[in-house]
Parts: C-alpha cells; sequence; structure tokens
C-alpha cells in the first residue's frame, strides 16, 4: 500500500494549517477579548449592569445557539463557502461593534459575532480534520488546533487589557478587521472550491427550528439564572422549555430521512464521552479566567493592563503543553493525556482557590495559573483529538460543532453554576459584617474550588474515552475541499 504523502510538509499545507488555526483563534479570542473591556464600556456608553452583561452573554447566546447549525451547513451546502460568509459576519459585526454609540448597537453587534463565529468555527476544525488525514500530520495539526484554542482564552485578557488602556475599548472590536480581511484574501488562494452535497430532502427545518431554539433557550436560561435565581419560576420554566424542544429534536432526528444531526454520529466509538469532557471540563476553565480577573481588580487594585499581563505565563505554558502533547499521542494515545491535563488542570485552579485578600502575584497566583495553563493545553489537544478520531469526512462539520457546542454550554453552565456559588457566599460574608475585600475573596476562592472539582470529574469521565491516536474514519477522507456525493 502506498504511503500518502504528507500535507503539512508542503508550503501550501502548513499556510492551511497557519490559515484554519488564525480562524480558531478569531473566535475563541472574541469570547474572552471583551470582558477586561466592560468597564471602560460602561462608563463611555452609561450602559446599566443589566445591559453590560448582555455584551459578554449576547456572544454566547448565538455563538452555542447557532453552532449546530453552522457545523451541518458546512457539510451540506460547503465548507469553504461557510467559512468565508461567517468570516464576513464577524467583519462587518465588528465594525459595527467598534462605532456603536449605544447599548443597543453593540449588544446586536455582539448576537451577530456569535452567529459569525458559529459558521466559522466548524467550518474551520472540519476543514482541518479533512486536509490532514495522515497520522502525524493529524496529531501535529490537532495540536496546534488545541494550542491555539487554550492560547486565546488567555490571550483575550491580555490583549482586552493592552487595547483598552491603549487605542481605547473600540479596539477590542475593530482588531478583527485586518485579521478577517486577511483570511478572506488566503480562503480562496489555498482552500479549492467545494460544492452543495447532493440531497434530495433539502435541510431538515424542523430539526433546525428544534435544535436552535433549544440551544438559544438553554444557553438564555443559563446565562440569566444567576440573576432571575436557580429556584425562580422563569429559570425553571425556560430551562424545562428548552429540554422539552431538545428533546423534540432528538424525536425529530430518529424519523426523518434527511436529519440535521444524524445519530449515526454518536455510534462513533468515545465521541460522546469526549464531547461530555470538554463540556464539564469548560465549565471550570472559563469560571476560572473570569472569577481570577475579578480578583486582580476589586480585590488586588490590578488596572486592566496589568490584569491582561498576569496572563500572559499562561499563553506560554499552553503554548508548550499543547507542542508535548501532539507528539505524544502517538505513544500514548488520548485517554491519558486528557485525564492527565484534568488533574493537571485541577491541582493548579486548587491552588487558586486559595488566593488571600493581600495577595501577591508571585506567590499566590503564578505558580497556579503555570500548572493550570499545561493542564489546559494538554486537554484541548487530547479532547480535540478524541472527537473527531473516527468520524466520517461527510460529517466532520457536525462533529466539530457538536465538540464546540459542549464548549459553550460548559462555559453558560459553568458562570451559571460558579456565579450563584460565589454570590451567596460573597452576600453571607457581607450581612455578618466582613469587610467588601475579604468577602469577595471568600466568594472567589469558593468558586474556584468548585471549578476545580468540575475539572476532577473531566478526569474521571474520561475514562470513558476510546484511547485513539487520532485515526480518521474507515473510509479514506477526501482531499481539502471534496465533498462526498451523498450517504
Amino acid at each position: 500500500m502506498t504511503t500518502q504523502p504528507s500535507f503539512l510538509a508542503t508550503g501550501r499545507g502548513r499556510l492551511v494549517l497557519l490559515l484554519l488555526c488564525a480562524v480558531g483563534f478569531i473566535d475563541f479570542i472574541d469570547a474572552s477579548i471583551v470582558n477586561v473591556a466592560l468597564p471602560a464600556i460602561a462608563r463611555h456608553l452609561h450602559l446599566s449592569v443589566q445591559s453590560l452583561q448582555w455584551i459578554p452573554s449576547g456572544y454566547l447566546l448565538t455563538y452555542g445557539g447557532f453552532m449546530l447549525l453552522g457545523g451541518r451547513a458546512a457539510d451540506l451546502l460547503g465548507r469553504r463557502r461557510i467559512l468565508q460568509a461567517g468570516t464576513a459576519v464577524i467583519a462587518l459585526s465588528s465594525l459595527a461593534g467598534g462605532l456603536a454609540g449605544n447599548s443597543g448597537v453593540l449588544i446586536a453587534a455582539r448576537m451577530a459575532q456569535g452567529v459569525g463565529a458559529a459558521m466559522m468555527l466548524p467550518a474551520a476544525l472540519s476543514l482541518l480534520t479533512t486536509s490532514f488525514t495522515d497520522g502525524p500530520d493529524r496529531h501535529k495539526a490537532l495540536g496546534f488546533w488545541g494550542g491555539t484554542g487554550g492560547l486565546a482564552s488567555a490571550a483575550g485578557v491580555f490583549l482586552g487589557g493592552v487595547l483598552t488602556e491603549g487605542p481605547g475599548w473600540r479596539w477590542v472590536f475593530l482588531a478583527n478587521l485586518p485579521v478577517c480581511l486577511l483570511v478572506l484574501a488566503a480562503v480562496p488562494l489555498l482552500l479549492p472550491a467545494d460544492r452543495p452535497r447532493a440531497r434530495s430532502g433539502g435541510l431538515d427545518l424542523p430539526g433546525t427550528v428544534l435544535a436552535t431554539s433549544g440551544l438559544l433557550l438553554l444557553v438564555y436560561g443559563l446565562v440569566k439564572a444567576p440573576d432571575q435565581g436557580w429556584g425562580d419560576l422563569r429559570t425553571i420554566g425556560e430551562l424545562a422549555v428548552a429540554v422539552a424542544l431538545l428533546a423534540a429534536f432528538v424525536a425529530n432526528e430518529q424519523r426523518t430521512a434527511h436529519p440535521l444531526m444524524p445519530l449515526s454520529i454518536f455510534r462513533v466509538k468515545g465521541l460522546a464521552a469526549a464531547d461530555a469532557t470538554q463540556l464539564i471540563a469548560l465549565a471550570g476553565f472559563l469560571a476560572m479566567f473570569f472569577f481570577i480577573t475579578l480578583y486582580m481588580q476589586n480585590v488586588l487594585g490590578y488596572s486592566q493592563i496589568e490584569a491582561g499581563s498576569a496572563f500572559l505565563p499562561v499563553c506560554l505554558g499552553v503554548g508548550i503543553a499543547a507542542g508535548i502533547t501532539s507528539n505524544l499521542l502517538a505513544r500514548t494515545g488520548t485517554r491519558p493525556v486528557i485525564i492527565a491535563g484534568a488533574l493537571m488542570a485541577a491541582a493548579g485552579i486548587f491552588a487558586l482557590s486559595r488566593i488571600p485578600v493581600h495577595g501577591s502575584y508571585a506567590t499566590d497566583l503564578l505558580p497556579g495559573l503555570v500548572v493550570m495553563s499545561l493542564g489546559l493545553g494538554t486537554m484541548f489537544v487530547g479532547i480535540t483529538t478524541a472527537a473527531n478520531a473516527g468520524v466520517p469526512a461527510d460529517q466532520a462539520g457536525l462533529a466539530a460543532a457538536l465538540l464546540n457546542t459542549c464548549q459553550q454550554l460548559g462555559g453558560a453552565l459553568g458562570l451559571a453554576i460558579f456565579t450563584a456559588v460565589a454570590t451567596a457566599r460573597t452576600r453571607h460574608q457581607l450581612t455578618t459584617h466582613h469587610p467588601a475585600p475579604d468577602a469577595y475573596t471568600s466568594g472567589f476562592r469558593l468558586a474556584l474550588l468548585v471549578a476545580g472539582i468540575f475539572l476532577v470529574a473531566a478526569a474521571i469521565i474520561a475514562l470513558r474515552v476510546t484511547n485513539t491516536r487520532g485515526e480518521t474514519a474507515p473510509e479514506p477522507a477526501p482531499l481539502p475541499g471534496q465533498v462526498r456525493a451523498g450517504t
């Protein structure tokens, strides 16, 4: 049997990988880059707390809600086409956000950014998994992708601080424009044109409506839960209706001839466990970034750029871990590295859960952040590889969408749970006459402790992940840009 030549070894292959990772970086970083800028945005646009929360939440809502539709559209309508459309949406919405003069325009722009990201990300990841099919190529490509995801989470906080204190908060949005224009120029040069798959039944309209409305309502309910209260009838009603819509979606997929989400994808061994691991782990990771940023600014008195710079070692740690892990996968498989990464990250977050009121960056933050970052980089690479191994090429967009939907749901779930935990502890401390810095720190510590427990739970779930070494589907995958003719 002839060995397939390495695509990654060619100049074109390396440029394709760089392009797709740049797409992932845009989408991942947009989820976190605005957080440090929120106080400046609130002062400049005179926003209420209720309006301000929808700047990060609006992105999360549409990103998670439309991800499944975006992934399946990439499979059916063409990955390059959906990637270009999503990039154009991100560019236009970023321009609108950067020029926004009131909260309504800014929130609408953030929600549009989420729609664009829901189109771009699954298209890019599925292009990566169908372009780099050789074993070593696949390990390295997924290693770069996993490192990009973890790196962007930390870099977003840093760049948000630098841009806000430098040219101003509007550049948190406007900085997307040159990158999007470069992506739009590079895509037709590097990725062959694709065509829609021949399909007699067309798009599964009932499934599309049920899945999108169910996911949107689920994310909305989770985002609003800390404010409304978990026991509030509105919260219970929103989550109950969301679950009912998603249950109806599954029932529809079992009956329809041309489903939006073919349930056969869950026959891929270990895929469901990998996605569940992603959901629980990201709940802990994203909450950690949120609470440590609040601690540095509200308790330690760090400026925006100081808080952002504090995450620079995290960027370095994620990059190192991702590089090492991509080389380990062929020997160890995914399960050991996911478990090791989750436990390492849990240890780092447990260390951070001991933050004192009068803390020192060098002794109280840096060690935990470094250990956590090594676990984050390791996990991202392992989970991404496990969740895409063995997936048929004509369902690569769906697999990418499922993984990233779990990421967004995990982030929403984690913030909803941990914000409630932190708020309850802080309120109790304040009512018992503890000073405000002590009360806030106590709330942050408890939330971080629970976040660490979630990472331990992710390690336990990962025991069910197939110990793949990045194998492709049994049937040969198409070349970049090509699609299969029917199922």
